[in-house]
């Protein structure tokens, strides 16, 4: 019963915020403003290890106009329905990296990297605009801080987080270990396991943004059959921490409506 207590104290406490779209309430026991100057950090070791592509190269350019595109109908849409503020501390980023994998990824604070082996996959500017909505989703919905408030949780116990977030030092290793941990390294930088709930909530607001940006959420549909097309014997739903490619798709299927009327 104290363990549940604790919980439900640390809920009350921490996550009185609420995801845009969805509405949900969240745990946060991090600050923000913390996982943004780590990933900033992060994303700037990244870079240095890894070999970007010359801004003036076309689909660097097109990475970084469909970025900012996104960007603004971000701001757009968080102004009109009173969430601005979680765009504090941002400082949007878009770069496009050599290497075959197929991914992108989005650090808390708008630090953005797409993998060239992405680029067959989305095809043209309207593919990409479906990935980088949803990467940017996850950082404005503060996925990686409740990943990261998870793996504290696990590591620590909530009896023992109220003393350790009374040190001072605390702000410092212990810290940066679990962010480290969590969002992995190397490589696999910024590859952030996100849960089934998270990724279809990433799903539904970057459709939105994808609207308010001027894209038509309705290519998702196709970009997520071509990634499925291209999975190699993905797990079964319920061993992963991603939605089945049909169970993505469906869902996608169903919201799309619902994204277009935020803007119509």
């Amino acid at each position: 019963m104290i363990k549940y207590t604790s919980y439900l104290f640390l809920w009350l406490l921490f996550g009185c915020a609420s995801v845009p779209v969805s509405h949900r309430k969240q745990l946060k026991i991090v600050s923000e403003s913390q996982l943004i100057s780590s990933g900033a950090i992060a994303y700037q070791s990244f870079l240095d290890e890894n070999t970007v592509i010359s801004s003036y190269n076309t689909d660097a350019v097109m990475v970084k106009r469909v970025g900012e595109k996104l960007a603004v109908a971000c701001q757009s849409f968080l102004d009109k329905h009173g969430d601005v503020h979680r765009l504090n501390g941002f400082e949007w980023e878009f770069n496009l990296v050599e290497g075959p994998h197929i991914n992108a990824w989005c650090m808390p604070g708008g630090k953005v990297v797409v993998y060239e082996g992405i680029l067959s996959i989305t095809q043209d500017e309207e593919g990409l605009a479906v990935v980088l909505s949803h990467e940017i989703a996850h950082a404005i919905a503060r996925h990686g801080n409740e990943r990261v408030s998870q793996q504290m949780m696990a590591q620590y116990g909530s009896a023992a987080l109220a003393i350790l977030f009374d040190n001072s030092s605390f702000q410092g290793m212990d810290l940066q270990n679990i962010i480290s941990d969590s969002y992995g390294a190397g490589a696999n930088l910024g590859l952030l396991k996100f849960s089934r709930m998270h990724e279809t909530e990433a799903d539904k607001m970057g459709l939105v943004f994808m609207e308010y940006a001027g894209y038509d959420s309705r290519n998702a549909i196709a970009f997520w059959k071509r990634m499925s097309e291209n999975a190699n014997g993905s797990p079964p739903e319920f061993l992963s921490t991603h939605p089945s490619d049909q169970s993505r798709i469906s869902d996608i299927e169903a919201f799309i409506p619902v994204a277009k009327s935020y803007v119509y």
